[in-house]
């Protein structure tokens, strides 16, 4: 049984940060793409960043500089570190295993003054 379990999340203020975990378990978490995505009130999920098996990343535009995937293959976990915050990044984040379909239950990131 596939389980994923965000970590991490709260309130913090512009220009703050916060990493992200996300354990997994009841897969063999190294031969997977790891990715993180959000979705915002009222608005769709979107794709935040990827990590392959090997360790290449990828991320969207508005959080490249900003934010770092990385994995620990040891732990099965992906983490996510994200710095310079805004108000934008707002959202519930939920890390996913596409060939899986999984999805965790999301970590919620505020970020406010």
């Amino acid at each position: 049984q596939v389980q994923l379990v965000e970590s991490g999340g709260g309130l913090v203020q512009p220009g703050g940060s916060l990493r992200l975990s996300c354990a997994t378990s009841g897969i063999i978490f190294s031969i997977y793409t790891m990715a993180w995505y959000r979705q915002a009130p009222g608005k769709q999920r979107e794709w935040v960043a990827t990590i392959t098996s090997g360790s290449s990343t990828n991320y969207t535009d508005s959080v490249k500089g900003r934010f770092t995937i990385s994995r620990d293959n040891a732990k099965n976990t992906v983490y996510l570190q994200m710095n310079s915050l805004k108000p934008e990044d707002t959202a519930v984040y939920y890390c996913y295993v596409g060939r899986l379909r999984s999805w965790g239950q999301g970590t919620q990131v505020t970020v406010s003054s």
